[in-house]
């Protein structure tokens, strides 16, 4: 777009802004394919502390470094944010390829992985708080946070049953085209039922990848 080596012209038509949101959608879609409540659960020890260590220093460097040379905090904590991120996709297959995931590095570096992916859910909803003015970012950054629990409760703890027992059905019909299209209705649908709840359409495309994987 405009922003972008200026190879797209500025425009009013939403086309080119739902060209984005589709991409971020799949991308977060893939993301939460890759992440795993059990694993979680058995590798908490790592996960928690190497993983939380090394996002939280990473936030908080670019935060402070913003903050030092006179640029808003919130700047920096956005760097930080993306900085933070990894591919566990990559990472995962780098690992497979050299046969190193059950290594000891390997273990570790999945952890933080692991965190990485679930400090995407947080940075969803707190990034786009950020952009309020400073005497509103309390009360609409609770609101976010509150919005967010009842959507991850509803989605994680009663669509769970629900997508299992919907998916079991769709592999009996043994139909490629209807497994895909059943996929993409509910990556779609999820982004679509968060973004009515006030946040992002990339939280919904993630929590769809985390209830498919677990099917």
């Amino acid at each position: 777009g405009p922003h972008a080596l200026h190879w797209i012209p500025a425009s009013e038509e939403p086309g080119y802004v739902h060209l984005a949101e589709f991409g971020v959608v799949f991308l977060m879609f893939s993301i939460g394919l890759e992440f795993s409540l059990p694993k979680l659960f058995n590798m908490r020890r790592v996960v928690f502390g190497l993983g939380m260590g090394q996002v939280l220093l990473t936030l908080f460097a670019p935060t402070a470094g913003a903050w030092l040379l006179g640029f808003p905090w919130q700047l920096g904590f956005a760097l930080g944010g993306a900085l933070a991120m990894s591919s566990t996709a990559i990472v995962s297959k780098l690992l497979a390829e050299r046969m190193q995931v059950e290594s000891a590095h390997g273990r570790e570096i999945i952890g933080v992985l692991l965190f990485q992916d679930l400090a995407v859910v947080l940075l969803l909803i707190l990034i786009p708080a950020l952009a309020q003015p400073a005497e509103n970012l309390a009360p609409v950054l609770g609101l976010a946070l509150a919005k967010a629990a009842v959507v991850l409760f509803l989605i994680l703890f009663a669509g769970q049953k629900l997508m299992r027992g919907w998916f079991h059905i769709v592999a009996r019909r043994r139909s490629h085209e209807l497994f895909v299209l059943n996929v993409l209705l509910i990556t779609l649908g999820l982004a679509w039922a968060t973004e009515l709840a006030g946040l992002s359409l990339a939280l919904g495309a993630f929590l769809a990848g985390m209830l498919i994987s677990e099917t």
